[in-house]
């Protein structure tokens, strides 16, 4: 329910300020190769529970798209296939890992091969750290061993996994949007190796944010940090890079 809202969030232009909605604007500011800009309306269109783990409980990057296949073939109440401006995401729960979670990435994006799943559509993953890693995907709801004395933050929506995965899918659904078959827009000269919109803001959440500083966040009543207000929840999400100013912006900057 935490992620539904949050994605239901990115269109909606009357939540209170510092608003998903305007996080949104920037990602909003690229366009495609006819010129056109980016959608401000994003929709989630349906979703499937593999409860039974249908292929297993350890992932890789290869068989994830063969759970997208069998989500998209089912029998009963296949995932619509949308090649042309669906994204799809794999979210998968605590006790799943994937290849390379927790080492190297806490979520990624790419497009299936027709090979395997019979189309070309955009897709990312993102995990839930609680159990795995918190102190690395649920940062700052949770703290690594090694930064003893560091407490963690309170968390907006009570769930340390679910909080610490609103950002990472922020951060993948606004480079699928911009980059979704990782051929359009990316910084830099080598699109083998692209540097995208939220990659050059990673870390960073608020003014002043570098480093290991996140920046400028807000603080609530109850305690909880966040820096973005969605239709009736709170989030943290990182900041997205803006090509027309050419620095990282978000909604939550104290200069707005």
């Amino acid at each position: 329910k935490i992620i539904r809202e949050f994605i239901g969030s990115f269109s909606a232009v009357n939540a209170k300020h510092p608003s998903l909605a305007g996080w949104w604007d920037t990602v909003r500011l690229y366009t495609d190769q006819t010129g056109a800009n980016i959608s401000r309306t994003v929709r989630l269109g349906e979703q499937k529970n593999d409860r039974f783990y249908s292929h297993g409980k350890s992932l890789t990057r290869l068989s994830i798209q063969s759970v997208i296949k069998s989500a998209v073939t089912a029998k009963t109440k296949p995932l619509p296939i949308n090649p042309s401006n669906g994204l799809y995401l794999l979210l998968t729960s605590d006790d799943v890992y994937v290849e390379d979670f927790c080492g190297q990435v806490c979520g990624f994006h790419y497009f299936t091969f027709p090979s395997i799943v019979g189309y070309t559509l955009p897709f990312a993953w993102v995990g839930n750290s609680a159990k795995l890693c918190p102190g690395i995907c649920a940062y700052p709801f949770a703290v690594p061993e090694y930064m003893q004395g560091l407490k963690p933050l309170k968390s907006p929506n009570g769930d340390v996994g679910v909080d610490g995965m609103i950002s990472v899918i922020g951060h993948e659904v606004a480079e699928l949007a911009t980059n979704p078959l990782v051929n359009a827009w990316y910084a830099g000269q080598d699109p083998v190796a692209p540097v995208e919109i939220a990659d050059l803001c990673e870390g960073i959440y608020g003014t002043g944010g570098g480093g290991s500083y996140m920046g400028q966040l807000l603080k609530g009543k109850d305690g909880a940090t966040y820096n973005m207000n969605g239709i009736r929840r709170r989030y943290l999400v990182q900041w997205l890079w803006n090509h027309v100013v050419s620095y990282c912006t978000g909604p939550n900057a104290l200069d707005q």
